[in-house]
Formats: structure tokens, C-alpha cells, sequence
């Protein structure tokens, strides 16, 4: 068996990265809790980028419904917990790399760990963590990296004077400590993000509506689909190698969807026109869930 080398494992990084910024990389720590679906993606893509020192965390574990989009899922892992399988699978792709893992306590810890990290990013769909982990963001100046629940590909970067998310939405939960936050509550904070998605892309012309409108009205699991996830996945990645490069460009919190449907970027509508076709998707999402 040939010997590791993080080196040649990195070699053809170069072009894309110069041999002081895979240094960077390789010194650099990123915080991924949630790496099933788009943050498994993405942590999949950093480790394989030459990131050397991760904090991932996840409460579940592996499913046969997760082999459909998720990287770490795999016939071997059903029944492991996501965070020590993913964990496990990275030091079979780089063995020098190092993660810690940690499982529901993560959202207490923030304060610990946030300020260690060059990057965050968020794969966890939980709204009460979700808060929380937006607004110790906040609190420790560190850039969040997200994506939207959306059909199409999506990609955010919140930098620490941003507009969070909940802020930006009208969220319920804005001003609500994260403890209280209930499970209605996050449904509604759902139906807000989807309503977004909804004005801003032309998402919902690539999804069965019929079975979204189960998905909205509590009947069935959300969907979701390998290319999509690992696109999305992908393009929080590149964000955060921006982040950790300090290389200008990018997107901002509003971020963008990417429509490989019709090979085009779909970037938020003006305020004029999103307030005319919200009207309509109000009324949309109101037969919708009738």
C-alpha cells in the first residue's frame, strides 16, 4: 500500500490554490453540525480540498431513505451515527485530518467552539439550533454559510454585521430565546423560508406540487434529490474556502439559486417586483395547503 502524503493528495489543488493558500487550508478549522444531506456535502468537499481540522456534529444517524443524496451514507453506515461515520469516512480520505465530534450539546457549546474556527457552516435544519447558532455567529464574529430549503441549488454567506435570517423573514422566533422555541414555531418559520424560495426562484417549476403540498401540510417526509444536495453542498464549500482565503467576490446573505434546468444564476428580485409576485405566492401557497 503506498504511503499518505498530504502533498501529492493535494497536488493538483495547484492552479486553483497556491502553495501558501493550501498551507491555509491545512491550518484552518471549519464547524459543520448537520452532515447528512448539504453540509455531509460539504464537508466532504473541504476534507477532500485540504481543510485539516474540522468540529462536526449531528444528532442522528444513518438511514437507507439517506442513500438517495447523502455522501456519508452508505450500506455499511445505516445505523451509525452520522457524525462518527462521516467522521470516520474523512480519515479514510485524509488520515492526518482531525475532527471532533459532537453530538446535541453542540448548540451549548458555541460559545467554545465558534471562536476557533475560521468558518461556519450550517447543515442542520432544526429551527431552535438554527437561531442559536445564527446569533452566537453573531456574537464571536464568525461568517455563516447556509442555503436555503429550496428545489434548486442555493448558497448564503451571513457575515457577522448581516441581517440574520430569522430578522430578514420575519421569523416567530426573533427575540425568543432558542430553549423556548417550539416546534410550531418552526413550522411556520418553514413556511416563511418556502414562501421566499417561492418569490425569489422559479423553483416551483421543478417539483411535483402535489406531493410539496403534502410536505407543507405534515403528511409526508421533505424531499430532496443527490444532484441538488450535492451542488448546494459543493457551492457552500467553495464559499467557505473564500472565507478561509480571504479572496474577494463571492455572494452575500441573500445569497443566489442555481437553476441547471435552464442554465442560469437566480439572484433575489428587486423589492418592487418581490412584492408583487409575493401577493401571488401567498395566494399560491394558500390553495396549495387548502
Amino acid at each position: 500500500m503506498t504511503a499518505f502524503s498530504y502533498p501529492e493528495m493535494t497536488t493538483r489543488n495547484r492552479g486553483f490554490v497556491t502553495e501558501g493558500e493550501q498551507t491555509q487550508l491545512r491550518e484552518a478549522c471549519v464547524f459543520i453540525p448537520g452532515v447528512g444531506g448539504m453540509g455531509g456535502a460539504a464537508f466532504m468537499a473541504l476534507v477532500r480540498a485540504g481543510v485539516g481540522r474540522f468540529v462536526i456534529a449531528d444528532i442522528d444517524m444513518f438511514e437507507v431513505s439517506n442513500l438517495n443524496r447523502q455522501l456519508f451514507a452508505r450500506a455499511d453506515t445505516i445505523g451509525e451515527l452520522k457524525a462518527e461515520a462521516a467522521a470516520r469516512l474523512a480519515r479514510e480520505i485524509n488520515p492526518d485530518v482531525t475532527i471532533e465530534v459532537l453530538g446535541a450539546e453542540w448548540t451549548e457549546r458555541l460559545p467554545d467552539i465558534l471562536p476557533r474556527v475560521a468558518v461556519a457552516i450550517n447543515g442542520t435544519d432544526d429551527a431552535a439550533a438554527g437561531a442559536e447558532y445564527y446569533r452566537q455567529c453573531r456574537t464571536h464574529g464568525r461568517t455563516l454559510i447556509d442555503a436555503y430549503a429550496s428545489p434548486l441549488p442555493s448558497v448564503t454567506v451571513v457575515r457577522p454585521h448581516d441581517p440574520r435570517l430569522e430578522e430578514r423573514l420575519g421569523y416567530p422566533t426573533l427575540g425568543v430565546p432558542w430553549q423556548a422555541i417550539t416546534k410550531e414555531m418552526g413550522v411556520e418559520c418553514l413556511m416563511r423560508e418556502i414562501e421566499y424560495v417561492l418569490v425569489h426562484s422559479s423553483s416551483h417549476k421543478h417539483v411535483d406540487l402535489d406531493v410539496a403540498a403534502e410536505v407543507a401540510a405534515g403528511k409526508r417526509s421533505r424531499f430532496s434529490f443527490s444532484t441538488m444536495v450535492t451542488m448546494a453542498g459543493t457551492m457552500m464549500a467553495e464559499e467557505a474556502i473564500r472565507v478561509i482565503l480571504r479572496r474577494p467576490g463571492g455572494t452575500d446573505y441573500r445569497g443566489y439559486f442555481f437553476n441547471p434546468h435552464a442554465q442560469r444564476v437566480e439572484r433575489p428580485l428587486a423589492a418592487p417586483l418581490a412584492f408583487a409576485k409575493r401577493a401571488l405566492v401567498r395566494r399560491f401557497m394558500a390553495r396549495l395547503l387548502a
